[in-house]
This record gives structure tokens, C-alpha cells and sequence, in this order.
């Protein structure tokens, strides 16, 4: 306390000269409206400033969770827009009654060079996840869920020679099968096109809702190229994928509810 007023005592003329200065800035602002309205406007600016600087960082440290909700939403609209396709007639989608259900996962491990590539995602039995579930990102499809423990499975990628997915042209039903020679990562070879089909470089290449793990319509890429086979009845080709398969975080599980009814009916 004793050094506080040994320095009002040493400083007394500059505290005295620091308070009439505010007491005339005072009266200045409040007597001038044009003073006044700049004072208003340069507080704003610098607390503004300050907030948000505040909220860039509150929102810096709060993107996990952001990220979180998004991928629940588009989990939402997915089942939506999907199921929408299946169930045209009814005026509301039950989502009890909708053929797929969407889950979303995080990929913790991907491989893409090898012939025999595996996805590794962070959810297992525990969430309900199951052997030959699809699965897929906003911008197309990953694979198919191969094998699972309690929290983890793992996804047999698209970039995996033994993968074997049912694929259409968009603009037409002419359909084939969606395979991978193991030479290039954004490259994938769809087969199995009849020569009648018409094709053409940059033409958009979808699932075709022909098997029971993808609905119709998830974006698969554009046509490369293409050439007739040996026997030239059938064309060989090459599909640029929408998705980047080296670069892979948020994905999205795919289950049609439907598919235990229909593997039934055809074991049969």
C-alpha cells in the first residue's frame, strides 16, 4: 500500500494531466455528436475485432465436434435421398420401413498401393455393423465391409482385385461389372457392356441397384476411354473415380435391411 502512494506522490503531475485530459476527451464526445459518433464507431471496431478473434479460436478447437454433426446430417439426408428413390409413393419416408440404413465411420488405416487393398474403419459389431454392408463417402463408393471385431471392420476396397461391383451407365440401363486391374488408384474398369450400348468419353458411371449391398444412382466417375474386347461384343472400360481413394477420413455405411429377405428367397 505504502509503495502505491510513494508512486502517486513521484507521478503526481502526470496522473493529474492524465485525468483532466480524460475529463476534456469527455466532455468533447458528449457535447459533439460528430466526436461521439466516431468514438462509438472506433469502440465497436476494436471490441469487434476482439470477439471475433475470440470466436475464430472457439471455433478453431470446436471443429471435431462440428465435423461430427455434419457427418450425422449427411447421414440423415443420405437415408433420405436414397430410401426417397425406393419408396416414391408414400407422401412421408418411415424410417422404420426404409430398405437402407446409414451409419457413419472414421477410416483409421487405408492401403492403395497394393493389388489386395483393406480399409480399416472405427466401428464393428457394437454399432450394428455387419459383413457385406456397403460403404461409401459424399462423392461415391469405397467398398464392401468384409470382416468385423467389437469397435473395428474392415472394408475390402474398390482397389482390390477381387472386388466385384454391379455399375451402369447413368444415361442409359445398359449395366456391367466394376472391377480393378491393379494399375492406377483413380482408375477402376467396368466390363461387361454390350457393343449395342451407347458410350462416350466422359459419360457418369453409377451403382446400378442390381445387387443388394448399393442402392441405384451412388456416383462411381466419369469414362476415360474405352475400346471393344477381343471378341469385340462387349467394351472394356476405364472409369476415373469421383472419390480419392488415397485420401480417405469420413465415410458413410450403407444397410439394406431387405437384403436377409432376398438372400433367402433366391437360396431357395
Amino acid at each position: 500500500m505504502q509503495q502505491i502512494i510513494n508512486f502517486i506522490i513521484r507521478n503526481k503531475n502526470f496522473l493529474l494531466f492524465l485525468l483532466l485530459f480524460s475529463i476534456s476527451i469527455l466532455f468533447t464526445v458528449q457535447s459533439h455528436s460528430y466526436h461521439k459518433s466516431k468514438f462509438i464507431n472506433s469502440a465497436n471496431f476494436l471490441t469487434g475485432g476482439i470477439y471475433n478473434s475470440a470466436n475464430n479460436i472457439s471455433a478453431y478447437f470446436s471443429l471435431k465436434s462440428q465435423n461430427k454433426l455434419l457427418s450425422e446430417e449427411n447421414k440423415r439426408l443420405k437415408s433420405l435421398l436414397y430410401n426417397s428413390k425406393s419408396i416414391m409413393k408414400k407422401e412421408h419416408l418411415d424410417s422404420l420401413n426404409a430398405p437402407y440404413h446409414f451409419s457413419n465411420a472414421q477410416v483409421i488405416r487405408n492401403s492403395y498401393s497394393a493389388t489386395d487393398n483393406i480399409i480399416l474403419i472405427n466401428k464393428g459389431e457394437n454399432d450394428s455393423i455387419k459383413q457385406d454392408f456397403g460403404v461409401i463417402t459424399t462423392q461415391g463408393i469405397v467398398g464392401i465391409v468384409d470382416k468385423t471385431s467389437g469397435h473395428f471392420a474392415t472394408v475390402i476396397s474398390i482397389l482390390n482385385t477381387t472386388s466385384s461391383i454391379s455399375a451402369q451407365l447413368k444415361k442409359t440401363n445398359h449395366f456391367g461389372t466394376l472391377e480393378w486391374d491393379a494399375k492406377n488408384p483413380a482408375i477402376v474398369q467396368l466390363t461387361d457392356i454390350p457393343k449395342i450400348a451407347n458410350v462416350s468419353v466422359g459419360d457418369t458411371i453409377i451403382t446400378s441397384g442390381r445387387s443388394s449391398i448399393f442402392p441405384k444412382d451412388i456416383k462411381i466417375g466419369l469414362i476415360e476411354n474405352y475400346k471393344l474386347d477381343a471378341a469385340e461384343n462387349y467394351y472394356e472400360i476405364n472409369v476415373r473415380l469421383f472419390n480419392d481413394m488415397t485420401n480417405l477420413e469420413h465415410v458413410y455405411i450403407i444397410e439394406n435391411t431387405k437384403k436377409p429377405e432376398v438372400t433367402n428367397l433366391l437360396n431357395e
